[in-house]
């Protein structure tokens, strides 16, 4: 069974965010938990929170989960104006991102012998 959770209007550029979703993308829950601890970038720690979000409704079953999925996408941007030479301006797009993280149980493809 699938465990979908997500995180919208994250304050980080979606550029900066798919570099640690990348990190965990098919790795098993222990793992994946474990190299967001490390991780020395900002959005690893919002990305760690929404995987523990998602174990926690899949009840603790953590034995044969899976990242399956996580992908993230582009949010709205706030615009803000930078003052530049001559009367003119700037704009710079401050992003945000979505970040849609899923789990799945891992099958087992062993058959038993008769």
């Amino acid at each position: 069974m699938a465990y979908q959770v997500k995180l919208k209007y994250l304050h980080i550029s979606p550029r900066k965010v798919r570099l640690v979703a990348d990190a965990v993308r098919g790795k098993k829950v222990d793992e994946a938990q474990s190299i967001l601890g490390f991780t020395v970038k900002k959005a690893s720690l919002p990305i760690l929170k929404l995987l523990n979000s998602a174990i926690a409704n899949a009840k603790g079953k953590t034995d044969n989960l899976f990242v399956y999925k996580i992908t993230v996408d582009e949010g709205p941007a706030m615009k803000r104006i930078l003052p530049r030479a001559k009367g003119r301006g700037d704009v710079l797009r401050k992003r945000s991102s979505h970040v849609t993280l899923v789990l799945d149980e891992i099958k087992d493809n062993k058959k038993k012998k008769k």
